[in-house]
């Protein structure tokens, strides 16, 4: 593969990857708050999932960084 084509290789797998990570947060926020608008007695457990899936969820990007940089130097 030549130079140019890895580079462009690694900037799509990052970009896409945070592209879903940041759309995904999203999702898993917003639907966090509208549960806690609906119950509010229920705001630390529903927290508590969200952060554990947001974190999940940041894990994407960091392997795609990762790969990224496997492609970049490999």
């Amino acid at each position: 593969m030549t130079t140019g084509l890895k580079d462009l290789a690694a900037a799509l797998v990052a970009g896409l990857a945070a592209l879903a990570a940041s759309l995904g947060n999203g999702k898993v926020i917003s639907k966090t708050i509208e549960g806690i608008a609906r119950q509010p007695e229920s705001a630390g457990n529903l927290r508590a999932t969200m952060f554990i899936g947001v974190g999940l969820i940041e894990a994407v990007p960091i392997l795609a960084i990762v790969i990224a940089f496997l492609i970049l130097f490999l």
